[in-house]
């Protein structure tokens, strides 16, 4: 298989299905931002944490891909009007945000209450889930716009928003694994 099939020299890209966008459709800048995440995250489970927190990593960015080709679907042809897919692509499921909900409760368990926002740093590892939380939340708003304009399955805007709070208490927690300070905003009074 090549790399490179000189179908989108002109500017234009297809998407599953074979309906040929802009590679400026909001369509490819939600899933663009969606794999953009996953490669944060990638970066992420490459530093010294836990093995444990590395395969929740490994299947967070399974789900990510998942839910990548569901948005580089056409919404035209992914399903029948009898709820069968045409085309066979996986897709988020509830239960997938449920884990992340179950990560999150674990994790929180250990940590000391949360009574401020808190800084982004502390540590470099900290930084990049920090990053991976904003470009999150960018994917949200874009897949968010995305559905003001075509069908977008719930799921798949649940799990960014669930995702983008995982991300939040994976930074704390790794705050703490790591020892590093977790420093609280607390605004100037006027």
């Amino acid at each position: 298989m090549k790399i490179y099939t000189k179908t989108g020299d002109k500017g234009t890209t297809s998407l599953f299905g074979g309906t040929r966008v802009p590679k400026y459709h909001i369509r490819i800048e939600s899933y663009g931002t969606v794999d953009e995440l996953n490669s944060y995250i990638g970066l992420i489970r490459d530093q010294e944490i836990k093995s444990y927190l590395k395969e929740d990593l490994i299947r967070i960015q399974d789900k990510l891909f998942t839910l990548g080709a569901v948005l580089a679907t056409d919404p035209n042809k992914a399903t029948l009007k009898s709820g069968k897919s045409r085309l066979n692509i996986p897709v988020i499921t509830e239960e997938d945000s449920v884990y992340l909900e179950q990560k999150m409760d674990e994790m929180n368990q250990k940590l000391p209450p949360m009574t401020h926002f808190v800084l982004p740093g502390g540590h470099t590892t900290v930084s990049y889930c920090h990053i991976a939380r904003c470009v999150c939340r960018r994917a949200e708003r874009l897949t968010t716009l995305l559905l003001s304009q075509e069908p977008v399955p719930q799921e798949v805007l649940k799990y960014l928003n669930r995702l983008s709070d995982y991300l939040f208490v994976l930074a704390r927690k790794l705050t703490h694994d790591l020892q590093a300070e977790e420093i609280k905003w607390i605004p100037e009074k006027l």
